[in-house]
């Protein structure tokens, strides 16, 4: 089994992923956050920067809805090194969608086909996908299933939530199932709600074929999770410790500290990520409060210090 980890935009930046792999690693493919502009601005150049991935396997995301600046991009990206690129199309967030970026693009299938059609002609490197299922009916897969057998698709990542489902509700198992046996020369990958050994064992029960898995969510949760899904079935997966974990933030924060200009964008940046950091903790709401409230660097590493001092780690 392989296990990426998923692009989320402001939070799994070069600096996230190098930070990750030093303590924990278990991820076979990192991707970066969606690369928007042909201009491609510093910090997204940041993100493609060969310095910036040392031994680690990057796959840049691009997202657009225009084959020429699609093109322009990956050419860029490919003056970098990388022999893959990857369409993000299953971005759900409205101000995406509401200009057919993202999963947005799937509601207009012809328009898809034809942007498709002309970037597998012309890339000069190779292209992945991430998709979510559709708009708003689980009919619409197999339209855009039809699309994608077209093409000569490197790997296709799929998230089988439709758009307006967002991050809720159940993901729609059956449509993967349907893309594994109407894509058999297409290597897939799933993604979505993949959050503990639990979880990846029905997955495994309900598709036996996947080989590959993308976590997002539930690694920014809980950042030794690849490690244990990766531990042999009836052995006991590692656990984390508060040492390792204090570790892994302090090194976030000192590189955030050290790029950002001035205390706020960097305290954004690690709030950002204590939303999803929390959930490893007990009773942590009244530490997290303290830690979104901070208005300085004093301020949150008082309130950091003393959730790491009280609280239990869940996991």
């Amino acid at each position: 089994m392989k296990f990426y980890l998923a692009p989320m935009e402001g939070i799994t930046t070069y600096i996230y992923r190098n930070a990750y792999n030093h303590y924990f690693g278990g991820i076979d493919k990192y991707f970066t956050p969606f690369i928007a502009s042909k201009k491609m601005n510093r910090r997204e150049r940041n993100e493609i920067l060969p310095a910036h991935n040392q031994s680690l396997t990057v796959v840049p995301q691009i997202l657009a809805n225009r084959s020429e600046e699609f093109l322009e991009i990956a050419e860029k990206i490919a003056e970098y090194g990388y022999g893959t690129v990857n369409l993000n199309l299953g971005c759900p967030s409205g101000t995406v969608t509401a200009r057919k970026r993202g999963a947005g693009f799937l509601g207009v299938p012809d328009e898809l086909d034809r942007f498709l059609y002309e970037i597998y002609e012309r890339s000069p490197i190779k292209i992945s996908i991430k998709t979510r299922i559709g708009i708003s009916s689980v009919d619409e897969w197999e339209r855009i299933l039809d699309i994608y057998r077209k093409y000569p698709v490197e790997e296709l990542i799929i998230h089988p939530r439709l758009q307006k489902e967002l991050y809720k509700f159940t993901p729609h198992m059956e449509t993967y199932l349907t893309a594994v046996s109407k894509l058999p020369a297409i290597p897939l990958c799933y993604n979505g709600d993949i959050t503990s050994r639990e979880k990846y064992k029905v997955l495994l029960d309900t598709a036996p074929e996947t080989e590959r898995v993308m976590i997002g969510r539930g690694i920014l949760k809980n950042p030794l999770l690849a490690a244990q899904l990766k531990a042999a079935e009836g052995t006991k997966p590692p656990t984390l410790d508060k040492e390792t974990l204090k570790a892994f933030h302090d090194e976030l924060f000192e590189g955030y500290a050290a790029q950002m200009a001035g205390e706020t964008p960097t305290l954004f940046k690690m709030k950002d990520l204590w939303t999803y950091l929390s959930e490893s903790f007990a009773a942590s709401d009244r530490h997290l409060k303290k830690i979104r409230k901070a208005s300085g660097y004093t301020e949150y590493k008082t309130a950091v210090n003393s959730l790491f001092r009280e609280c239990e780690l869940l996991s």
